[in-house]
């Protein structure tokens, strides 16, 4: 399978740069995968595909302000840092833009000084390692200097820092929000439970792997970067009972589906614990676990649009995102959403 495979004509346009005010009113394209079936609707609407017994799984992870300017000491030269994984307490592996100016050795002033940054090694694909020194609680710190980490194609300032979490985003590590669930309320989780749906709550701390362009042509080429996740027992417990009673596993984004695929054994049988995960899920996969997804619409030739074709065929997903295009769907993080059943 190659790359080219994957690719999908978006209009600029439709590339979303602001989150609607009201999460749950997104729109929903709902793709039948048996049928290929499209039918069109508003997010809210999405509690008429799941049913008493079924277990929604979300990803509670919580985007940290993790995008830092700051200025190289000696020459006061403007540096960006990412934070992408924290390797030890105060040692971080970062992107740092412009890389040249970051060699090992230097050092970076953020607020004033208030963070300092000092440039340890190169580590793969250009990625810093990073030793921060400072006074007082580390995510204080970052809470008050950092910004959220948006993706490059979100040109917009956000006005919101909530707006690019989730409503239930609880254990803070992440460099992208899990976009898929951005479209749920407080108001909208109650009302699935009340209609006899589970919800299994996993961590996943998404990284920037997950995003990064695959420029393999050939598909099976392109390396995964590693993430961290987490199962505790309740929600193993919840996914495993779902499965043995014959009712439907539904992944709210991508990330969950990762977590209970990388989590599962051959029999799709979880069990609770941690790791990392560098799963690539593309077209031929068999999945163990989940049975239906919720997702938003992803770049074209992406590893997330390579997923999704896993779960309902590639010409499937190609003809359902022409559709989008020519309905003026959104696009991307802040965009509207689609449902594959």
């Amino acid at each position: 399978m190659k790359r080219q495979d994957f690719y999908y004509e978006l209009p600029e346009e439709l590339i979303a740069q602001d989150p609607l005010e009201d999460r749950q009113s997104s729109r929903l394209l709902v793709l039948d995968r048996e049928s290929g079936a499209v039918s069109h609707h508003t997010f809210r609407e999405i509690t008429e595909y799941l049913g008493p017994g079924d277990c929604l799984v979300i990803n509670d992870t919580k985007v940290i302000p993790a995008r830092l300017i700051g200025e190289k000491e000696g020459t006061g030269a403007r540096i960006e840092l990412l934070l992408l994984k924290r390797r030890e307490n105060n040692i971080w592996e970062t992107l740092v833009k412009p890389g040249k100016k970051a060699r090992p050795g230097a050092r970076i002033s953020f607020g004033g000084g208030l963070l300092t940054g000092e440039i340890l090694e190169i580590a793969e694909e250009g990625n810093r390692l990073v030793r921060f020194t400072y006074e007082g609680i580390f995510e204080e710190i970052l809470d008050q200097l950092g910004q959220m980490p948006l993706p490059p194609y979100i040109t917009h300032r956000l006005q919101d820092k909530n707006r690019y979490q989730t409503v239930y985003a609880k254990h803070s590590g992440s460099a992208a929000a899990p976009t898929a669930g951005l479209h749920f309320t407080e108001e909208l989780l109650r009302e699935i439970q009340e209609k006899g749906v589970n919800i299994a709550r996993v961590t996943l701390h998404v990284g920037l792997g997950t995003f990064r362009p695959v420029k393999a042509e050939e598909i099976t080429e392109h390396h995964m970067h590693s993430e961290f996740y987490q199962i505790d027992e309740e929600a193993a417990q919840k996914i495993n009972r779902a499965k043995k009673e014959g009712h439907r596993v539904i992944c709210v984004g991508t990330t969950s589906c990762r977590t209970v695929e990388s989590a599962a054994d051959e029999n799709g049988y979880l069990k609770a614990g941690s790791g990392f995960t560098e799963i690539f899920i593309y077209p031929g996969y068999r999945f163990k676990v989940m049975d239906s997804l919720i997702t938003n619409f992803h770049l074209p030739e992406s590893t997330l649009i390579m997923l999704v074709s896993a779960l309902a065929g590639r010409e499937q997903v190609l003809a359902a995102y022409q559709e989008a295009v020519r309905e003026r769907y959104r696009f991307f993080s802040f965009g509207d959403a689609m449902y594959i059943g």
